[in-house]
């Protein structure tokens, strides 16, 4: 027979888990968010000319990381990026250290 109060432990450590959890779900896409406004403020910064796109020369100018991997992301070899391809870039970069990551350790934050 099952004790009620055990029973009781048990959901309140499981409402707990979930919780934290949501919590914990709640901080990753407000990270994200800041990211995101973070990374639209620099790109507008460095984009002198306005036109929605980064050459190679306004990404060393205003954003050095774009710059540093602009051939692997101007996938498309148009000479210029936008801040989709740049966010998409990102995305994969950490979805690759997340896989590189030992079980259990999460990747540095950037």
């Amino acid at each position: 027979m099952t004790n009620s109060p055990t029973l009781a432990g048990r959901a309140g450590f499981a409402l707990v888990l979930a919780l934290i959890a949501a919590s914990s779900a709640a901080q990753d896409v407000d990270r994200a968010k800041e990211r995101a406004a973070e990374m639209q403020k620099r790109f507008a910064a460095a984009d002198k000319n306005g036109d929605g796109r980064l050459t190679s020369e306004e990404a060393q100018a205003g954003m050095p990381y774009v710059y540093k991997h602009f051939d692997e992301i101007d996938k498309t070899k148009q000479g210029q990026v936008s801040l989709a391809e740049i966010a998409a870039f990102a995305r994969e970069q950490r979805a690759a250290r997340k896989a590189a990551a030992p079980s259990g350790a999460s990747a540095p934050a950037r």
